[in-house]
């Protein structure tokens, strides 16, 4: 099968978040063999991955030397983000492939996602982002053109747009690779977010697209089979956190959205990978897993996690029966 792996942050930062250097080298490291135990199975693979910790650095390196340099635009650290974090999959993934005898056929593509210039997101920029700052500082940000609020007590906070991703720009690339036999890294953090230019090209905007929402459309734009989000848990879970919680197996997304509306999923955590697989499962084109990261190879036969299909696919996805 052809299948698109969503690495959540518990794939590339230490288990209590931690993200310097050496934490996200051993974190991936970690995380490859599960990867490459799924090229030996013979499925093509495609990963993408989030970049929150890491672009969080960069943030303090900006508002550090915001008095000498001009701030790097959140396409830069995307980019930044996207091409280091792509360099240390490559360089683990080569090692896991190895260790099993496999050919090393890997690569990372630097990514785009694009996203409508008249999103709603971008008149009233409410995903917070950062760390909290003193009044002082963020006002040599707000100099600089960002957007920061009053958070109170906390101090102040910088806000930016999260606009829907409408296209990943860079699939036939993606494709191509796929097709020769490589495993693909790309859409790391949700993408680059850019915009048309009206001039046949497009531009770099400062925004932060959801990384879940991107891997299904990434799904879609290169006819997956399977999408598996891979997080801390090994199943969604109703009713989290209290005494009646419980696992979901194979559900339709007309089930699992319902429980969404009705606020079952906390919007920080669950919620867009919900959404994402929802959004994914809902094409016809194949079918979304959520489960951990340890679990990806036994949710992929239908053993594990919470599995996702159209209502018509019910009966033909290989997951459990319904519960």
């Amino acid at each position: 099968m052809r299948v698109v792996i969503a690495l959540g942050g518990n794939a590339l930062t230490a288990p209590d978040g931690s993200a310097r250097p050496d934490d996200q080298r051993l974190a991936v490291e970690r995380t490859m063999p599960h990867v490459a135990a799924m090229v030996a199975a013979g499925h093509q693979i495609v990963l993408t991955h989030g970049n929150g910790p890491q672009v969080g650095n960069l943030l303090v390196k900006n508002e550090m030397a915001a008095a000498v340099v001009p701030p790097v635009p959140l396409d830069w650290c995307g980019a930044q983000t996207q091409a280091t974090i792509g360099a240390l999959i490559l360089n683990a993934l080569d090692r896991s492939l190895a260790a099993r005898g496999l050919p090393s056929r890997v690569a990372a593509l630097v990514s785009r996602t694009l996203v409508a210039a008249d999103d709603p997101g971008f008149a009233r920029p409410t995903k917070p982002i950062g760390r909290y700052l003193p009044r002082a500082e963020a006002a040599l940000m707000i100099e600089h053109g960002q957007a920061w609020e009053d958070r109170g007590v906390r101090g102040w906070r910088r806000v930016v747009a999260s606009p829907e991703p409408r296209a990943f720009l860079d699939h036939e690339a993606a494709r191509v690779l796929l097709d020769s036999g490589f495993v693909v890294t790309c859409a790391g953090g949700g993408g680059i977010p850019v915009v048309a230019d009206g001039l046949g090209g497009h531009r770099g905007v400062e925004a932060v697209i959801d990384k879940d929402l991107t891997a299904a459309l990434l799904a879609r734009s290169l006819d997956a089979d399977a999408l598996i989000i891979a997080t801390d848990v090994e199943a969604v879970l109703l009713g989290w956190g209290t005494p009646s919680a419980r696992p979901l197996g194979q559900v339709d997304v007309t089930e699992l959205g319902g429980y969404a509306a009705a606020g079952a999923f906390d919007s920080g955590s669950m919620l867009p990978k919900v959404e994402a697989a929802c959004h994914f499962a809902s094409s016809g084109r194949g079918f979304a897993v959520i489960t951990s990261l340890e679990q990806i190879e036994e949710a992929l036969a239908g053993r594990s996690g919470t599995i996702v299909t159209a209502r018509d696919e019910m009966a033909a996805a290989p997951g459990p029966a319904p519960r």
